[in-house]
């Protein structure tokens, strides 16, 4: 069976006054129907604006896409027009976005917000959408759903306004959803209670659901398989289990090491990963991750590296093998080391 959605060689750049910023420089995944891709990676490394792309909202004219393909059950989206884009939006695509109380209107009630999606798309007249509404908003736990439909988000705590959102992305049962840190600002027990929300309704509705986070426990506990995202490009991806047991880049064993472990008592303080995220403005010729790496070569710095196939399934971006952790833990490695364990 072929994928819902495709997404081939991305690039988004944005246009500044300091240059180009390669914000997504050549990402390609794909999702299958029911499954959940989870992407993953530091605060700048590409992962909301490859979603912003992906539903064609990119802050214009400085934001566009540059190359790629985007397609949704074979049709590339990048070759529609801004209306078709608009009938595909919210009807086959929706999207849940970061911070509820800035993506929601203060000034409109929730019931008229999640009914618009409904009036465009399902030609129901106001009565049919507000009962519809107000079965939504029961559907995704939110209490006297009758009386809630008339509320304004100032209204409503953090955690309401997410099911609100929820309530929104669903109304027209989308063939994909997208869920960009769809636990932001909210306490650990309302993050159980909206992943497990997203979960019981990816079930329920058979959508194929992409998860951008940058915790990685999200991602252990609902992703079929997972992207690893840095300096605008995947480097890492492949089924979840499989990474989280063998990663085989050295930034995936950075993000591993640097998380808290209960299970671990010899671990008294977590592993950072040094130095700072690149520049995307610089065109660089080797790997962005090389500054910060422990594992690098001269080729790192002469050399991009490209994905390959370093086990079944499993895609790293790296030009050495590094399908073990180290004793301690920590990434410290050296090149020569790593070529010695059957990398190139």
């Amino acid at each position: 069976m072929a994928p819902i959605l495709e997404v081939k060689n991305l690039q988004t750049h944005f246009h500044t006054p300091n240059g180009i910023i390669r914000a997504v420089d050549g990402v390609s995944f794909s999702v299958d129907q029911g499954k959940t891709l989870g992407i993953v990676g530091e605060s700048g490394s590409g992962k909301s604006v490859t979603s912003l792309s992906i539903m064609q909202l990119l802050a214009k004219p400085a934001g566009r896409i540059a190359g790629g393909e985007i397609r949704l059950e074979g049709r590339n989206l990048l070759d529609l027009s801004d209306r078709e884009m608009r009938s595909v939006r919210g009807r086959e695509i929706a999207m849940i976005f970061q911070d509820p109380m800035t993506s929601l209107n203060p000034v409109v009630p929730i019931g008229r917000q999640i009914g618009e999606s409904l009036l465009l798309h399902m030609d129901m007249n106001s009565s049919a959408a507000r009962t519809r509404v107000v079965e939504l908003l029961d559907m995704v736990g939110i209490p006297e759903p009758h009386r809630r439909v008339d509320e304004y988000p100032h209204r409503l705590s953090g955690g309401m306004r997410q099911r609100v959102m929820i309530a929104m992305a669903l109304a027209c049962t989308p063939k994909v959803l997208i869920a960009d840190e769809p636990t932001t600002a909210l306490d650990v027990t309302i993050q159980a209670q909206i992943l497990e929300l997203v979960a019981r309704l990816q079930r329920e509705f058979d959508m194929a659901v992409i998860i951008i986070t940058h915790d990685l426990g999200v991602v252990a506990g609902m992703a079929d398989d997972m992207a690893v995202m840095y300096g605008g490009r995947i480097v890492e991806s492949g089924p979840t289990d499989k990474i989280f047991a063998h990663p085989r880049m050295p930034y995936t064993m950075g993000l591993l090491n640097s998380m808290p472990r209960i299970d671990d008592d010899s671990q008294e303080r977590l592993v950072p990963i040094p130095g700072a995220p690149p520049n995307l403005a610089e065109e660089v010729p080797g790997c962005h991750f090389a500054p910060r790496c422990d594992f690098t070569g001269e080729i790192c710095f002469a050399s991009r590296p490209t994905l390959r196939e370093v086990a079944v399934g499993q895609m790293a971006a790296c030009h050495f093998d590094v399908a073990f952790r180290p004793a301690n833990g920590g990434p410290n490695m050296r090149a020569s080391e790593a070529t010695k364990a059957g990398g190139r």
